[in-house]
């Protein structure tokens, strides 16, 4: 269990360290008054996770229908 805490551990490290960078980032393009960037980065981040969120539902759509079959 050890492994299993440590890996849970470094992957909430690594999650905070993204939220921190993309703050930190997010920050400075509004200091700096490049908004056009930032809502280009906005889109592109809403894109990828709408990609995520697709591929995940389909997915699981594609193993449930392989179990529908009739066992006789």
């Amino acid at each position: 269990m050890a492994k299993s805490q440590n890996r849970a551990r470094r992957r909430k490290s690594i999650t905070y360290l993204w939220i921190a960078a993309l703050a930190i980032v997010t920050v400075f393009l509004i200091y700096k008054e490049m908004t056009a960037l930032l809502y280009i980065l906005a889109t592109l981040g809403v894109t990828a996770i709408l990609l995520v969120v697709a591929n995940t539902d389909l997915s699981r759509g594609e193993v449930g229908s392989g179990d529908s079959r009739p066992t006789s």
